[in-house]
């Protein structure tokens, strides 16, 4: 059988044609291992996060994700890394509450911009913060911390993990919030800042649950709130800060860790990584391992994270103009 000349010319045009197309249309995302970059340290919450779920994500994209950790400059680094990647899906990074709403408000150094720079894929999971005193503190619960902190303002001392963090921005909020004045102590991270309260150098403390859970239980430091979205199953007797009429508190205190590309990827790939993660945090398995870790999965649309990131960066501008922090 032959083919008129005109019919074997169209073919040949449109086998070209397919031949011309993108490799990703022809075979699909990825064909390649995809880089995770965490921009803190490894044994960190957010490094445990990352590769808890990276670990989930393989099953779904096909190819390894492999965790990169770029530490330094309170996670500057590795944000930028993830920003000046290429575009095409094979280097995504984890996005916290401090890299994505902090850094950009307090930080001179800050080269990127998270809504113009990255692109929200998804929420991953939320930790909770605990609000603790020393033992030599006199007070337990909220009530009698603030009572007595105000009765003597600038007298107690409370530690952050360092200036511009997210820590010295919470204790500014509640300086404001609760009409109270803590001396704000900084430390080179939070690791010396919890040393100095377990010592009795700082009275008052904040830190994430899972990295305090053995001092509370020990009873050498007393929790009198936490923030997080619900009571803690190991805290049942301490309140939100919510509950105790303190929602933007609780909100900020709320540690959260978020799944991010660089700005450009293709609508196609960022829905990829999106349902890949997706289906990740709803695996029970997951959630478990997630929950032992402290963190509570979370998942959710591209949207809902860019609204958190814009809000979150509108409420700490607020803070800090308040509090008259500048930029360090």
């Amino acid at each position: 059988m032959q083919f008129p000349r005109r019919r074997l010319a169209a073919i040949s045009a449109a086998l070209l044609g397919f031949l011309a197309l993108p490799v990703i249309a022809q075979d699909g995302y990825p064909q390649r291992p995809v880089k995770l970059i965490v921009p803190f340290a490894p044994g960190g919450s957010t490094d445990i996060v990352a590769r808890l779920v990276a670990e989930r994500m393989q099953a779904a994209l096909g190819q390894p994700v492999v965790v990169d950790n770029r530490a330094g400059g309170g996670g500057m680094i590795g944000s930028e890394a993830v920003a000046r990647a290429d575009p095409d899906g094979y280097t995504v990074g984890i996005g916290t509450v401090s890299t994505l709403t902090v850094n950009p408000v307090l930080l001179k150094a800050n080269r990127v911009d998270p809504l113009k720079d990255l692109v929200p894929i998804t929420m991953l999971a939320t930790v909770p913060s605990v609000f603790m005193v020393h033992p030599s503190f006199p007070g337990r619960s909220f009530e009698q911390v603030v009572a007595e902190v105000r009765a003597r303002p600038d007298t107690y001392n409370v530690g952050s993990s360092g200036p511009g963090s997210i820590s010295h921005l919470l204790i500014e909020a509640m300086n404001t919030d609760l009409r109270f004045k803590l001396r704000h102590v900084p430390y080179r991270g939070m690791g010396p800042a919890l040393t100095a309260a377990l010592a009795g150098e700082t009275q008052v403390s904040i830190d994430q649950y899972p990295s305090s859970a053995s001092h509370v239980r020990s009873g050498k430091l007393l929790p009198f709130a936490v923030g997080a979205s619900k009571r803690l199953e190991a805290l049942p007797s301490v309140p939100t800060l919510k509950e105790l009429g303190q929602p933007d508190l609780n909100e900020l205190a709320m540690t959260w860790f978020g799944l991010v590309a660089p700005a450009k990827t293709p609508p196609a790939i960022q829905k990829k990584l999106h349902d890949a993660a997706v289906a990740a945090l709803r695996d029970p398995a997951l959630v478990a391992r997630l929950k032992d870790a402290g963190a509570d999965a979370v998942g959710g649309s591209a949207d809902a994270f860019r609204s958190q990131i814009e809000s979150g960066l509108a409420r700490n501008r607020r803070i800090a103009q308040a509090a008259g922090i500048g930029p360090e």
